[in-house]
């Protein structure tokens, strides 16, 4: 009995395995909630809102012949390429499955420039700053940097940023970040963040792990 459970959840993992690879195409967005964490707690509470997700973290499907990666740049490493499954085992879970989803832009025309434009920024350090211009790069900017229109405007609009909580409190860590930064922290400048990159018209919902 046992090893028959074993094996039809061995059957449906593999089944699961596969309808995700045949959806997912290069230059999709992964959106991701984050595991609990001082930074993704901090994004959450500045950039939440009423919807169900608040989603922490974004990045850009790479689909090759034999492995899945994502293009990302994250605290720990900057601009990196990161196994797939490995971007997903740092997803927060709901019923065990991570809460990531894929969503593709409604004109593909340009996503393959977009994949190679994100490529050219590989190696480039995480921004810790927030600030556009400066050599570095957070998830949705390196998203922002990369995804143009033909006249070469960015897709996805930059909004005035917000660091503070719904209550209009400033969490102790991007205090305490920028304190250390030596920098006045960027409230109202120019920039993104994943949560309302997701809701964006110009995407479309693919696939989600959850």
């Amino acid at each position: 009995m046992m090893r028959t459970l074993i094996l039809y959840i061995g059957i449906l993992a593999g089944a699961a395995c596969t309808q995700q690879r045949e959806q997912l195409r290069s230059g999709d967005l992964l959106f991701q909630v984050g595991r609990e964490s001082a930074m993704s707690g901090a994004i959450m509470a500045a950039t939440g809102n009423d919807c169900e997700l608040q989603f922490t973290h974004v990045g850009i499907a790479v689909i090759g012949s034999r492995a899945d990666s994502v293009l990302e740049a994250t605290s720990d490493g900057g601009v990196r390429m990161t196994v797939l499954s490995d971007f997903l085992n740092k997803s927060a879970r709901l019923n065990g499955r991570p809460v990531s989803i894929a969503k593709r832009l409604k004109d593909t025309a340009g996503i393959a420039a977009a994949v190679a434009r994100a490529r050219t920024f590989l190696g480039q350090p995480y921004d810790y700053s927030f600030r556009p211009d400066n050599g570095k790069l957070y998830c949705s900017e390196l998203v922002w940097e990369s995804y143009l229109a033909p006249d070469g405007r960015r897709l996805f609009p930059a909004q005035p940023m917000n660091f503070r909580a719904a209550d209009g409190s400033m969490p102790p860590f991007w205090n305490e970040l920028f304190a250390k930064l030596g920098e006045e922290i960027p409230e109202g400048l120019p920039g993104t963040n994943p949560n309302d990159m997701s809701r964006d018209t110009l995407l479309t919902e693919v696939f989600r792990w959850f």
